[in-house]
């Protein structure tokens, strides 16, 4: 996944140093209620679209732009479901990361599912009952999408 000019600007700056970023996810659910999952192409493992903020974008508008840019779905962001802090991770190029992450639940409004960049090696729709293999965290997301409110970390 490229770096985008923003975040290049400040590696340049700080190098391999701890960065907080905002990031966002999406809990898509079509008319039939399957999950859009996209089969990532950095190792390989089924998650759910998700992206970083650029300057100047609201929470939103970021989801609405990596779901597509991903998956050639457009949406449309119904509710936060989820607000946490990531633990930190260390990118295998020594990058220091930790992503403040917003997930939404959102409803597909067009489009074809399909792998739409490199960031994918496949793209597809899952019904709940048959899910390919998720992270913890991927299974807790679709959890508070499923659920009412919003969930935060105490």
């Amino acid at each position: 996944m490229p770096l985008s000019p923003y975040i290049k600007t400040l590696r340049d700056d700080i190098g391999h140093r701890l960065i907080l970023m905002p990031g966002v996810t999406a809990v898509v659910f079509d008319d039939t209620g399957r999950v859009l999952l996209g089969e990532r192409a950095d190792n390989g493992q089924w998650a759910l679209p998700a992206g970083v903020m650029e300057p100047g974008e609201q929470p939103a508008e970021t989801i609405v732009r990596e779901v597509y840019e991903e998956t050639a779905v457009h949406i449309v962001p119904e509710r936060v479901v989820s607000v946490l802090t990531q633990p930190a991770t260390t990118y295998p190029n020594q990058d220091q990361v930790q992503y403040v992450d917003i997930t939404f639940r959102c409803r597909a409004a067009g489009g074809e599912a399909r792998v739409n960049d490199d960031e994918s090696l496949a793209v597809g729709w899952f019904a709940l009952d048959d899910l390919p293999a998720l992270s913890d965290l991927g299974k807790h997301r679709i959890e508070c999408a499923l659920a009412p409110g919003t969930w935060f970390a105490p």
